[in-house]
C-alpha cells in the first residue's frame, strides 16, 4: 500500500519534465519514425503531380496563427511542390489573420528557395473579406475581387494573370483551412463551378471533410499534422533534393509520437497503482473482518 501511495503521489512536475524532454529530443535529434501515407493525401499529391509546368494553382490561406503549427507545414509542402514542378501559383486569403500573418510569410520564404519571379511565377493577391460572396464572384472575374496584388500592381499588368480570369483558368484550388472555410470551397467552388478542390484542415476539423471527399467534391485531403507529414513524405520521395527542406511535419510527428507514449505510460501506471491499491484495501478489509 505504501509503495502504491508513493507512486501515486509522484510530483506532477516530473510529468511536465518528462514531456518536455520527450518533445525536445526528437527536435534536436530527429528520429525519422515511419509515416504511412493514406489515399486521401496520395490523391491530392497525385493530382498536383499530374500538372504540366506553367499551369496555374490557387492556394488560399484560410487560417490564422492559432492553427499555424498544423497548417504551415502543409502550406510549405504544397508551395514547394508547385515551384519544383514549375507551376504558377496564385495566393489569396479568406481569413482575416491569414494574409500577411500566414500567406505572405510562407510564400516569400519558400519562393526564396527556387529561381522564381514574383508576378511571373507566383503572385500574392492578399486578403479579401466576404467569404462565399468572394468565392462566387471569382467564378466570373477574379480581377474584380482582387484588382491589384499586394505590391499595388494592377491585375491586368501582372504577367502571370494575363490568362487567368476565373476558375476555368485554374487547374486546382487548395484551401488550407480552419473552421468552415474549407467547406465553402467544396460546396460552392467545386459543386457549383466544377473547380477541383483540395483541402488541408486541422485535425479536429478533418473528419467532417471526408464526406465531401467521398462525394467527389474534393480531390484530396490533408488532415492535421499527420496529413502534412504524409505530403512531405510523398514530396521527398518524388524529389529527394527537397527531403532536407520539407520535413517540419515529419519532425512534429516524432515529437507527437514520443509525447503520446509518455502520456500512455503514465495512464497505464496510474491504472496499475489504482488496481494495486484496491487489491490491498480488499486484503486489509478481509484481515480486519477475520479478527
Amino acid at each position: 500500500m505504501d509503495d502504491a501511495q508513493k507512486i501515486g503521489g509522484i510530483d506532477k512536475r516530473w510529468v511536465y519534465i518528462l514531456v518536455a524532454v520527450g518533445a525536445l529530443i526528437p527536435i534536436l535529434m530527429p528520429m525519422g519514425l515511419p509515416v504511412k501515407t493514406t489515399p486521401a493525401v496520395e490523391q491530392l499529391f497525385d493530382r498536383m503531380e499530374s500538372f504540366e509546368p506553367g499551369q496555374v494553382v490557387m492556394v488560399s490561406f484560410d487560417y490564422g496563427p492559432s492553427s499555424a503549427p498544423e497548417l504551415d507545414p502543409m502550406a510549405d509542402a504544397v508551395l514547394r511542390h508547385c515551384f519544383v514542378k514549375g507551376l504558377r501559383v496564385v495566393v489569396i486569403s479568406l481569413f482575416p489573420l491569414g494574409g500577411d500573418n500566414q500567406a505572405k510569410q510562407a510564400l516569400y520564404k519558400v519562393a526564396e528557395e527556387f529561381p522564381v519571379v514574383e508576378g511571373e511565377d507566383y503572385v500574392y493577391l492578399g486578403y479579401k473579406d466576404g467569404g462565399l460572396a468572394v468565392l462566387r464572384r471569382m467564378a466570373e472575374d477574379i480581377s474584380i475581387v482582387f484588382p491589384k496584388d499586394t505590391r499595388g500592381v494592377e491585375y491586368s499588368e501582372i504577367p502571370l494573370l494575363q490568362d487567368v480570369w476565373n476558375y476555368s483558368d485554374i487547374e486546382i484550388s487548395v484551401s488550407l483551412s480552419t473552421g468552415i472555410i474549407g467547406e465553402w470551397w467544396a460546396i460552392l467552388v467545386n459543386a457549383q463551378f466544377g473547380q477541383p478542390v483540395g483541402v488541408g484542415a486541422t485535425a479536429v476539423s478533418a473528419p467532417k471533410y471526408y464526406a465531401y471527399l467521398k462525394a467527389g467534391q474534393m480531390v484530396g485531403l490533408m488532415g492535421g499534422m499527420k496529413g502534412g507529414a504524409e505530403y512531405e513524405v510523398l514530396l521527398g520521395n518524388a524529389y529527394p533534393e527537397l527531403k532536407s527542406r520539407s520535413n517540419v511535419a515529419i519532425k512534429g510527428m516524432d515529437v507527437q509520437s514520443i509525447v503520446h507514449l509518455i502520456i500512455i505510460a503514465f495512464i497505464l501506471m496510474g491504472n496499475l497503482v489504482y488496481l494495486f491499491s484496491r487489491s490491498e484495501r480488499k486484503r486489509a478489509g478481509g484481515r480486519l473482518g477475520s479478527q
